[in-house]
């Protein structure tokens, strides 16, 4: 058999445990006849299951009649995409046809008969937008991993402005926490400043404990030290439990060299590298002391509140660190702080 486990990104893998409370959350306002909101933004750290919960809404809604789904790529013209997305799906094509839309100076189709041609890339989007609206649908796009860059800042632009027409069009985007809030902030994009931001939430321990136990046929006190070797995070269920199908059901322990690498060459390697050198200190001090009282961690880093605040709260932001507790804080990723103690000087 498969191995039922992942661990390439982004992909939907056979042994995956949804965010039912979240992703409910999305399909059930999108549903709406009045939709509260047109756009999400799930964030998070690599490897938190970001792409995949998006993957998993977008294909539930792919098999409903009224919806349908284009994926766009944040790196080339947006426009362009949605416009050739939109034109190549057959039902939209025949619908386009019927209401006479020239799109051939554009390179769409072909010049159509007593039809004024439509030359502007964001005046063609709007149109199509129309009248897939008039026919009932509703376009649900989704853009992996954006960043603050041209491409997106247009794209936004136009979508802001095809909202205010009331057209049926939805979006969901990924990407890390400062990509996001850095593109909510621009000025010029206000409605994205409301868009509702999701955060990965762990994976259901319970959920996790019951996958491991009827993949692998294992007892409960070995699915649930597996369970707790994850933390709830997306990247290492998927990890662990591909090790495990692997090895052919070898001895947890035996595989944890092994897991620490892909955790640390997938994801561990690139979050230390973008610490700045006072972030790996507050990693560090945690690490290697276990010490989870704030105030006792900032007064060993001799810090005033405010000053501990800022990087505590990027670190959060960073999925670093978890804040649950108020007054204190702990290492939110399983087995980090065996990495940060290899690779810190304190």
């Amino acid at each position: 058999m498969q191995n039922p486990f992942s661990i390439s990104f982004g992909t939907l893998p056979t042994q995956y445990i949804s965010r039912l409370t979240q992703a409910n959350q999305i399909l059930d306002t999108f549903r709406a006849d009045k939709p509260a909101n047109h756009v999400y933004m799930l964030t998070g750290i690599r490897g938190s299951g970001k792409t995949v919960m998006m993957t998993d809404i977008s294909e539930k809604l792919r098999k409903e009649k009224d919806w349908i789904v284009v994926e766009i790529s944040p790196e080339r013209d947006m426009l362009e995409s949605l416009a050739a997305a939109l034109y190549a799906i057959p039902e939209l094509h025949a619908l386009f046809i019927k209401a006479k839309l020239d799109f051939s100076a554009l390179g769409l189709g072909v010049s159509i008969e007593s039809a004024a041609p439509v030359t502007d890339i964001d005046v063609a989007v709007g149109r199509m937008l129309e009248h897939i609206t008039k026919a009932g649908k509703r376009v649900l796009i989704t853009v992996d991993e954006v960043t603050n860059n041209p491409n997106v800042k247009v794209f936004a632009a136009a979508i802001q402005i095809y909202l205010r027409r009331g057209y049926n069009v939805f979006l969901i985007m990924t990407g890390l926490y400062d990509n996001l809030y850095d593109l909510q902030n621009e000025k010029t994009l206000t409605f994205l400043y409301r868009a509702p931001k999701i955060i990965m939430d762990p994976l259901n321990y319970t959920a996790i404990v019951s996958h491991y136990k009827k993949t692998f046929d294992i007892d409960n006190g070995k699915a649930e030290y597996m369970a707790k070797l994850t933390k709830g995070y997306s990247f290492a269920f998927q990890v662990l439990g591909y090790l495990m199908w692997e090895s052919k059901n070898k001895d947890i322990d035996e595989l944890l060299p092994e897991y620490d690498q892909y955790l640390d060459e997938y994801i561990y390697d690139k979050i230390w590298s973008e610490m700045s050198e006072t972030d790996k200190k507050v990693v560090a001090y945690i690490a290697t002391s276990g010490e989870t009282n704030v105030g006792k961690i900032r007064k060993h880093l001799d810090m005033t509140t405010p000053q501990f605040s800022v990087y505590r709260d990027r670190l959060k932001r960073k999925g670093v660190i978890s804040t649950a507790q108020y007054g204190y804080i702990s290492l939110l990723l399983p087995r980090f702080d065996e990495y940060v103690r290899m690779h810190s000087d304190v």
